[in-house]
């Protein structure tokens, strides 16, 4: 559980010695939670975490391995329920008071980082319309 609530910084600490070797861009950009192109599986895991599936991809010119991360948002909702009685009718609602996991649901996958060769060769992101 504290792998999914942990921040850049406490990854970084975690890794420090590591990361101090990196380059300094490298280490500008996993500061602010982002990948570029040529980072390795450890410089994603300090920048974004633990992705949240794995999927690997294999064709006759390449294997590549593809991490997913969800969109971790806990998202709102509003219901209404609407239910009878013996001798009477009822109802009720709420509002804001149910708060849906996205993590758990495994919906809103919102990020792909694909690695050929041990190296991100290309970065994935929705766009919201």
């Amino acid at each position: 559980m504290l792998a999914g609530c942990a921040t850049v910084d406490s990854r970084i600490s975690r890794n420090q010695a590591e990361f101090n070797t990196w380059p300094t861009a490298v280490q500008a950009k996993i500061r602010t939670g982002n990948v570029d192109l040529g980072f390795t599986p450890e410089q994603v895991r300090v920048a974004l975490g633990e992705p949240d599936k794995v999927y690997s991809c294999k064709t006759t010119d390449k294997e590549e391995e593809i991490w997913a991360y969800f969109d971790n948002r806990p998202q709102f909702a509003i219901g209404l329920g609407v239910g009878t009685g013996l001798h009477s009718g009822a109802y009720t609602g709420t509002m804001g008071g149910v708060v849906r996991d996205r993590q758990r649901d495994r919906l809103d996958e919102s990020t792909r980082v694909v690695f050929e060769a041990g190296k991100v060769v290309a970065l994935e992101a929705r766009t919201k319309s």
